[in-house]
């Protein structure tokens, strides 16, 4: 009777792998004029659509109810350059609304930049994440 012997190679042996790496960002929101409608927010890498990250596929995008947006947690973010905008779609139609070019609904970023004539670029408003957990207090703005 014969034995077989099973012998593992080298490209057949378990493979350790590292855990995977992700962190969270936490958004504390002040400065809603209300509790109306939802607060949209996107966290993008893509300076390429940011504020509006609407068609940004790899862009994570949350709709949290404006009575439970004192404090946001955006779980599971991998390590990278990021930045946050957020919405007050007051009337929750899904989108920032505008009236002659003005935002009628509030507004907000990462790092709260200053807002000039339209709105702030990516690197104003970004931010790097690693394994940590990072914190940012997030003020709304409104302009009408």
């Amino acid at each position: 009777m014969a034995v077989l012997a099973a012998s593992a190679s080298a490209s057949e042996a378990p493979v350790a792998t590292a855990p995977a790496i992700a962190a969270s960002v936490d958004l504390a929101i002040t400065g809603l004029r209300s509790e109306k409608g939802n607060i949209l927010v996107c966290l993008s890498t893509d300076p390429d659509y940011f504020p509006d990250c609407t068609k940004d596929k790899k862009a994570r995008k949350l709709k949290i109810p404006a009575t439970n947006a004192e404090s946001i947690k955006i779980a599971g973010v991998k390590p990278g350059t990021y930045a946050v905008a957020l919405i007050h779609d007051e009337n929750a139609n899904g989108k920032m609304d505008l009236r002659l070019f003005l935002p009628r609904e509030g507004f907000g970023f990462s790092r709260n930049p200053k807002i000039g004539m339209g709105p702030p670029k990516f690197k104003s408003a970004q931010f790097t994440l690693g394994a940590d957990d990072v914190h940012y207090a997030v003020r709304m703005k409104y302009i009408l």
